[in-house]
């Protein structure tokens, strides 16, 4: 059995459907996005019809934790996530607000709005227990490894993080701002997204792969990446085109 884990899709169905047919995933294969689902990209309904086809899991990105925190369903504090979310207020729901990124215009196409809002609704609560997802093998090293979407602060125990540090992590606030796998000796493997770049970004501890970031842009013209802790192998394909400037 093999896990590939999955960058950030974006909404980029038709490369997250060109990836599936190259990794041909066996009945025993497992596939897991690291978060940040549908916005940005041109197709959010196909990203919805690849996922629950393939069955893909996924961990809670940020720009689902956003969603959900406007929906009254996302609590702060991972322990949390473990209690039923109260239900969303029954009032018409206004899509575009809801998926709107901040004061820039909704990048979600009108027409999906309402579905993708569904989605997220329908899924909260796996979403909100799903903020890092653990291997179900070991690495091809024989070690452990574990998939956010953002990433980890060195020697805190996954519990004690906030959802926000888990879905919105990039560089630590410390006076030179490293990049937070820069400070992660391991032991175990964190496969991440959220931090787009041309190559997957790696870090090396003591000579092992301890950190991994599969987030190469596809959305900006880039390629969409999957990794195989198990194989320790990597798949890509090339976007179709620039979606969106970073």
């Amino acid at each position: 059995m093999a896990t590939w884990v999955i960058g950030d899709i974006h909404g980029c169905a038709e490369e997250l459907s060109t990836l599936i047919e190259k990794l041909h995933p066996g009945p025993d294969d497992r596939l897991v996005s690291v978060g940040d689902l549908f916005h940005r990209g041109p197709d959010p309904l196909g990203t919805i019809e690849l996922l629950e086809r393939h069955r893909v899991r996924f961990v809670l990105g940020n720009h689902e934790h956003v969603v959900l925190q406007r929906l009254g369903l996302a609590p702060e504090r991972v322990d949390a996530a473990d209690r039923p979310p109260r239900a969303p207020l029954p009032s018409a729901l206004d899509e575009e607000a809801l998926l709107g990124d901040g004061d820039q215009p909704c990048e979600v196409e009108p027409a999906a709005r309402a579905t993708v809002v569904d989605f997220l609704q329908r899924h909260s609560g796996f979403f909100l227990r799903r903020r890092s997802i653990e291997g179900a093998g070991p690495t091809r090293d024989g070690r452990e490894w574990t998939c956010v979407h953002a990433g980890v602060l060195a020697g805190l125990e996954l519990e004690r993080h906030t959802i926000d540090e888990l879905t919105s992590l990039r560089r630590l606030d410390e006076p030179s701002r490293p990049w937070w796998y820069e400070l992660y000796d391991g032991p175990d493997l964190v496969l991440f997204g959220h931090t787009p770049s041309e190559l997957p970004r790696r870090r090396m501890a003591r000579g092992r792969l301890v950190a991994l970031g599969l987030d190469t842009g596809c959305v900006y013209g880039g390629r969409l990446t999957a990794y195989s802790p198990e194989l320790d192998e990597f798949a890509s394909v090339q976007a179709v085109r620039a979606w969106a400037r970073t």
